[in-house]
């Protein structure tokens, strides 16, 4: 026969539960404290003069983990990759180089898959980093270094689920991580680096020169053209304005579609006057390097859509509007 299923918990049972796990792996947490040492320091030095990358390894749940710790590390400035012990075994081992720092993860610090690359890893003559909650296991007293990330219990009421001793490793992790990150002056731009796809990457890392309108993408007109032939060239090239220049194709001003309104009310002879006449000659401009986040501030600070981009001589080298910054989803 089944078992038969337990009634459903009350909400205030759940939220009760909910409540004592994580008090417990909070107090994991802040018992670390007590285990770091200089051993940390040493950790840390061994990973930061690694010439190559450092290999995380670790099995099951301690796996996870260092997949985590070893994608944390990558991205704040310490080359790193994951590699499953049972695969090292099995020809992965030739993955690891002897310019490398390997990083070990195991709360009994006896698992068996990482015990047998102890040898191989010796005779690489590289530094083994352990990172184990038995500062007398195997796998402790091999390692060149030993960080000790030892919990009182675990959260799973049967004390089998890793779960204290899962969070203890990961916050380690971190801790290491963003020692080494700040060691290495690791800075936005850097990260920015490693996450191009990301909101940082985009804000810190596109420039304008990357979006603005150039050549005949530009709408540009001279200033002795007629408001009519300005339109025209507004209509065509479909940015919501002109840039006015001159003879020498140096910025003298700016006509957009609130200009042309304001011309309409005006009652003025668009087929006659010329655009130089109407045109804005305070209008912004910048300089190409400048990063898009920077170009959307401009824009929104001064409540207008369109920019002008010149070179040192003021001369008009692209047209950025703002849904160009839209797609490139600077915000």
């Amino acid at each position: 026969m089944s078992k038969p299923k337990p009634p459903l918990p009350s909400p205030e049972r759940l939220l009760s539960l909910g409540r004592a796990v994580l008090d417990i792996e909070a107090r994991a947490i802040r018992d670390l404290l007590e285990h770091l040492d200089n051993a940390f320091a040493e950790a840390a030095h061994c990973m930061l003069a690694c010439r190559g990358r450092i290999v995380v390894l670790g099995m099951g749940k301690s796996g996870h983990i260092g997949g985590k710790i070893a994608a944390t590390l990558a991205s704040t400035g310490s080359p790193a990759f994951f590699v499953h012990p049972g695969e090292a075994s099995h020809g992965d081992m030739g993955m690891i180089t002897t310019d490398d720092v390997v990083l070990a993860l195991s709360n009994s610090g006896e698992t068996d898959e990482l015990v047998v690359l102890i040898p191989l890893i010796r005779r690489l003559g590289i530094p083994l980093v352990a990172m184990t909650g038995a500062p007398n296991s195997t796998l402790a007293k091999q390692a060149t270094v030993h960080v000790n990330v030892a919990v009182k219990d675990e959260a799973c009421p049967l004390g089998l689920a890793p779960t204290s001793s899962t969070t203890a490793a990961l916050a380690m992790g971190d801790a290491l991580a963003i020692a080494m990150l700040q060691a290495r002056g690791f800075t936005e731009e850097d990260f920015a680096l490693s996450h191009p796809g990301g909101a940082l990457g985009r804000r810190l890392l596109i420039k304008i020169s990357d979006l603005i309108h150039t050549g005949s993408e530009m709408p540009t007109v001279g200033c002795d053209m007629t408001i009519s032939d300005a339109l025209g060239e507004m209509t065509a090239k479909g940015l919501g304005m002109t840039a006015v220049v001159d003879t020498d194709g140096r910025l003298s001003g700016i006509f957009t579609d609130g200009d042309l309104r304001r011309v309409l009310d005006q009652k003025i002879d668009i087929n006659t006057t010329s655009i130089g006449s109407v045109m804005n000659p305070d209008c912004v401009s910048v300089a190409q390097d400048i990063l898009a986040a920077e170009a959307l501030r401009i824009m929104q600070d001064g409540k207008f859509n369109a920019l002008l981009v010149v070179d040192r001589e003021r001369r008009l080298v692209g047209v950025l509007n703002m849904h160009d910054l839209l797609r490139s989803r600077v915000f």
